[in-house]
């Protein structure tokens, strides 16, 4: 297995709309093991389609509780299961995953038990464990180390940054976050750094689409990075690669790429990729 990130939904916020990116999940493969990085909504059919067979997940991270990066964790494992998981799947989350999955859980209690009675199935709950962690080392992962860094994303205080290491590769996903200049040494020589970014021109377009205008502009300004300053992270952190992820906005027509590189790139003059579903980085190399 090559050592890679997958970029399975790219968009920042929860609504989807035709044409339009998927909200946020990553897949990482590295040193032989399939990580998925948060469970937007169409996380399964993503796997599936950069081919990585549902049952063959090794483990699962939440960095936040925000929707659009937890809402399909419970029907991933649940999909795996069906599709015919045996092993166990740990999760790593915050504060509050536990609950989230315990109720989940609960909510498919039918179907988990007509299943295990009369499919010999493997209850799903034996299979599903749940860590929630705190800013530091995590438990290893198979010789992967993993460590958690608290980033600025208000109102919501449990949010972090992650950083995956092996054999002098490291991987850095930001998270949602507003400028954290401490992210800068976390993700320092990262091979990749996964970062999320704003495009302040297009969050007047938009609010005006999505509603409650002046509370959510009010949000995003906030609570997430502009373009320019996840470059300067990059800059500081001295980077192999930049991957722009979480696009706001990501499904605005008259937005492009283009958009979102020109404004890269009065920072950053480094190995470059833009999000878009599907795109696959080689860790260690670049990607066109």
């Amino acid at each position: 297995m090559t050592d890679r990130i997958v970029l399975l939904g790219t968009k920042g916020g929860p609504a989807i709309r035709p044409g339009g990116a998927m909200p946020t999940s990553s897949l990482l493969q590295l040193a032989g093991l399939n990580i998925v990085v948060d469970c937007g909504l169409g996380v399964a059919r993503s796997l599936v389609e950069a081919g990585v067979a549902l049952p063959k997940i090794d483990a699962v991270f939440i960095t936040h509780l925000h929707s659009d990066h937890v809402l399909e964790l419970g029907p991933l494992l649940h999909t795996a299961w069906t599709t015919g998981l045996k092993r166990p799947i740990p999760v790593f989350g915050p504060v509050g995953t536990t609950v989230y999955m315990r109720h989940f859980l609960a909510s498919m209690a039918f179907d988990n038990t007509i299943r295990v009675e009369d499919e010999g199935r493997i209850p799903l709950n034996d299979l599903v464990s749940v860590t929630e962690y705190d800013e530091g080392a995590l438990p290893p992962l198979s010789g992967i180390g993993v460590d958690a860094l608290r980033v600025d994303h208000p109102p919501v205080t449990d949010c972090f940054a992650l950083r995956f290491s092996h054999s002098g590769r490291r991987v850095v996903f930001s998270a949602d976050t507003a400028y954290f200049p401490p992210l800068a040494e976390f993700a320092h020589r990262a091979d990749v750094l996964v970062h999320e970014a704003m495009l302040p021109e297009g969050v007047d377009r938009l609010v005006a689409r999505t509603g409650n205008a002046a509370r959510l502009k009010q949000h995003l300004h906030a609570s997430h990075c502009t373009v320019a300053d996840a470059a300067k992270i990059a800059k500081d952190a001295d980077v192999g690669h930049l991957c722009l992820n979480h696009l706001i906005p990501a499904d605005d027509p008259e937005i492009t790429a283009e958009d979102f590189e020109r404004q890269a790139r009065t920072i950053w003059q480094g190995s470059l990729t833009i999000g878009d579903d599907g795109v696959e980085i080689p860790i260690g190399g670049s990607t066109d």
